[in-house]
């Protein structure tokens, strides 16, 4: 079960698949983020994180927590990464020994622009480290052009697992030339590396999860891998906007910079988030507030998962009933 869901984890971006390992871990998606941070940044190196949401900013924390030495490039929430200070600081600071970002910030729904990213990356030879926990399967990812040293996703966003289990897709090459840097024992890449080499893992796992994970990895297989995932989730996403945007209701971002898997709005006047989430809910369907500042300015839409047509029709329905005036 390990080396089956081990290599079609590895297959879902074809790149990968001779390159990368992927190191399952039981837990949440920021479980494989700490895992991929703690292990990854040496002790003796510097990362340079680049924030604009409260996940990126999560990571700065996990670094800050476990010691080791850090920048951080800060941008407001609903703006793009400040590629510009990103190259200053790279090109000034040769102790920067890792990138760290976050692939689809959902803060905001933003698909960041880890390309511009990846290729400061590679002008500076620095390792890239990835969160790509809600990109994972459904956005494209760039390894080598990317200088992607590991990314980290989990079960139950793109790939339509449930939660539980997680994982971070590593360069092999890492595990041969230099050693761990984890500060913990539970959360040593290392550590599962060397078992899972032999289908084994160094603790518990949540066997029911993995089974439906590798049936979720089939079924995506089956339905045309990860270009068939983000077609049909950029369908819905471009539907949910045309429809609220033909109601008036605006997005918080340019539309170009979604992601195609959740979009944020701006509550229209009138309308607190309560109403529109109890309304929405008495019909079957869940939205997310704003986190942090905006709490009370937006409400965000997931597309992600086994949605039907018909599902989407009801929620368009939904919303035109709810902003009809």
């Amino acid at each position: 079960l390990t080396l089956d869901i081990k290599a079609r984890l590895a297959k879902v971006y074809p790149a990968a698949a001779e390159d990368y390992e992927a190191i399952l871990l039981t837990g949440s998606g920021t479980c494989a983020v700490e895992a991929m941070l703690s292990t990854l940044v040496p002790q003796d190196g510097k990362a340079l994180v680049v924030t604009n949401g409260v996940y990126g900013e999560r990571m700065a924390a996990m670094i800050k927590a476990h010691g080791k030495s850090l920048e951080v490039i800060k941008a407001p929430w609903h703006e793009p990464m400040n590629l510009k200070e990103v190259e200053t600081c790279l090109s000034q600071d040769s102790a920067i020994t890792h990138v760290i970002a976050v692939h689809h910030e959902t803060t905001t729904g933003r698909l960041n622009d880890v390309a511009q990213l990846g290729q400061l990356c590679q002008r500076y030879n620095v390792a890239l480290l990835l969160d790509s926990v809600s990109s994972f399967g459904a956005e494209a990812i760039e390894f080598a052009p990317w200088n992607l040293e590991a990314c980290a996703a989990t079960a139950n966003k793109c790939l339509h697992g449930v939660p539980g289990l997680s994982f971070v897709l590593v360069k092999r090459s890492i595990f041969e030339t230099r050693p761990s840097a984890a500060g913990t024992v539970y959360l040593d890449l290392y550590r599962y590396h060397q078992e899972q080499a032999r289908g084994y893992s160094p603790f518990t796992q949540a066997v029911q999860v993995a089974y439906g994970l590798q049936e979720a990895l089939k079924e995506m297989e089956d339905m045309g891998g990860q270009s068939a995932r983000n077609s049909s989730y950029t369908e819905r996403a471009q539907q949910i906007l045309q429809t609220l945007q033909n109601l008036e209701i605006k997005p918080l971002l340019d539309v170009q910079d979604y992601s195609c898997v959740l979009t944020s709005f701006k509550l229209p006047p009138g309308y607190s988030y309560d109403q529109i989430h109890d309304t929405l809910k008495e019909s079957g369907f869940v939205i997310y507030a704003g986190q942090g500042g905006l709490k009370n300015q937006i409400f965000r839409i997931a597309n992600m998962g086994d949605i039907q047509p018909s599902d989407l029709d009801r929620l368009l329905d939904c919303f035109h009933g709810l902003f009809k005036n």
